[in-house]
């Protein structure tokens, strides 16, 4: 875990305690090294921070493999969609809406390439990320039906939230200035 062990010397002080638990929930427990890197990368490709994605996925690849770290961002990218589309339906709360069919291709979620309980349980943890409540009830239900434990829900969703809370502790310090948008480049690079 050198890539994570990097960053985590990089976060605040304020960050203490996420930055043991980081380290506590990477260790073996109830989850196979390919659930919990899988989940791991997929929960920081949906905290959206370059730097922490880039680190799981460096410290993954050692650990598991690239099957693992694609199935990983193949579940990001798809809950991205789902848990948007999904969680619209569910705040909307017509039910004429959950008669519509979503027409939204979902093919990877049948076809991964490591274990179809492992890629649920990964996008179970994004769907926690993303607050889509009818994604998190869906997920949770085919892994315990897959046969894993709630202890392993609950592990992965300890992941989820850790990994979430470690990209809002590397976040610029408030008062920061953002770094430019592509716009802006842009637009600079004109004027000189």
């Amino acid at each position: 875990m050198a890539a994570m062990d990097t960053l985590r010397d990089a976060m605040p002080e304020a960050a203490r305690d996420v930055k043991l638990n980081l380290q506590a929930v990477l260790q073996a427990g109830s989850l196979s090294p390919a659930q919990r890197w899988g989940v791991a990368v997929a929960s920081a490709m949906a905290a959206r921070h370059p730097a922490l994605r880039d680190a799981l996925v460096a410290d993954a690849r050692a650990e598991v493999g690239e099957e693992v770290v694609e199935d990983a961002r193949a579940a990001a990218v798809l809950m991205a969609m789902n848990n948007v589309y999904y969680r619209f339906r569910h705040m909307v709360g017509k039910p004429s809406y959950a008669e519509k069919p979503a027409r939204l291709r979902m093919n990877r979620l049948v076809k991964p390439l490591t274990s179809r309980v492992d890629f649920e349980l990964v996008c179970l943890a994004v769907s926690a990320i993303n607050g889509c409540q009818a994604c998190v009830q869906a997920h949770e239900r085919v892994v315990v039906e897959g046969g894993l434990s709630e202890e392993q829900v609950n592990d992965a969703v300890r992941i989820a939230a850790t990994v979430s809370a470690a990209a809002v502790a590397l976040e610029r310090e408030e008062g920061a200035p953002p770094p430019p948008s592509p716009a802006e480049k842009a637009a600079a690079s004109l004027t000189s």
